[in-house]
């Protein structure tokens, strides 16, 4: 009762993470919130961003651990999961080449703000459509690689083994909120994106 307990806590803690990031990541509350604070939602997104790091680190603290072993590779087979970590990890950096790092952090915003040209009407980011690199054959680079890099690991416990899972259901639904904001800002451009490009799994023909 008490394991089942424990499963059921992490569940609750990581999915509430993963409704409210997705919540307040949505064009409607941010669009409320700029209606209230007008220019200075510019602070918005770096204040996202710091708030959730600290937030997830504390419910990774909190959240039970189960004392229970999935499973525990040994040499070779430990290395060659880590040199599968490695490539996620190089997924993920070429992913990132082509995203406006400062603009997805938010320090960009704060430097527009401060320099008295932002436009609140941008929300918490100025972006633009770009396929190139890894977006030529995944529509959400970042979130493969990332949730590759989660999946390749030597030892699980059944406290990751749930974090697992919970974090990889966000990166999926999270694609389908984020792609409804980018259809709505883009248009057919964006659709005639998706529908040659998959979303998370790139076609191999």
């Amino acid at each position: 009762m008490t394991l089942l307990l424990d499963v059921i806590i992490i569940l609750l803690l990581f999915s509430l993470f993963g409704i409210s990031h997705t919540l307040l990541a949505s064009d409607k509350f941010k669009k409320m919130l700029a209606g209230t604070i007008g220019e200075r939602i510019a602070f918005y997104r770096l204040f996202y961003n710091i708030s959730s790091l600290i937030i997830l680190y504390f419910l990774y603290v909190v959240a039970p651990k189960p004392d229970i072993t999935i499973y525990n590779l040994y040499y070779p087979f430990d290395i060659i999961v880590y040199l599968l970590q490695l490539v996620s990890i190089a997924g993920f950096i070429w992913s990132a080449r082509y995203i406006d790092l400062k603009e997805f952090l938010g320090a960009n915003q704060v430097i527009r703000y401060i320099n008295g040209n932002y436009n609140k009407n941008e929300l918490d980011e100025k972006s633009e459509l770009k396929i190139e690199g890894a977006l030529k054959y995944c529509r959400h680079p970042v979130y493969l690689f990332s949730i590759l890099f989660l999946l390749f690991r030597p030892s699980m416990d059944l406290f990751y083994l749930v974090f697992f899972i919970v974090m990889t259901i966000y990166f999926i639904v999270g694609s389908y909120y984020e792609e409804r904001k980018l259809v709505d800002k883009y248009g057919d451009k964006y659709r005639t994106y998706q529908q040659n490009v998959a979303r998370l799994i790139p076609k191999i023909y």
